[in-house]
């Protein structure tokens, strides 16, 4: 078994969305549809979430691609899959990461 930890610093000059606490979450597996072509871009959204008001959103894709994140709100936001124009994208899956 892992060792706890019970200490989390913030570097100076780096701003946590809630003064007394870190925000985490973990959506891993999430499912991408198929591309419809070459560099044809997939997006999924993610809506009715419960988020802060500032908030990072770091993404894993199963796949090579750009991945980008749009639309965001307290409420959600949209992930895009882009490959490289020569690729269609295949179903797969993406992990997705929150921390504010």
């Amino acid at each position: 078994m892992g060792q706890p930890v019970h200490t989390v610093e913030v570097p100076d000059g780096f701003q946590l969305a809630q003064p007394d606490r870190i925000f985490i979450g973990n959506l891993p597996n999430q499912a991408n549809v198929a591309g419809g072509g070459a560099g044809a871009a997939v997006t999924t959204a993610f809506t009715g979430l419960k988020l802060p008001a500032a908030y990072s959103v770091h993404v894993d894709a199963s796949q090579a691609c750009a991945v980008s994140i749009t639309n965001k709100t307290q409420s959600g936001f949209n992930v895009v899959l882009t490959p490289a124009s020569t690729i269609t994208l295949a179903a797969g899956t993406f992990d997705v990461t929150i921390v504010a």
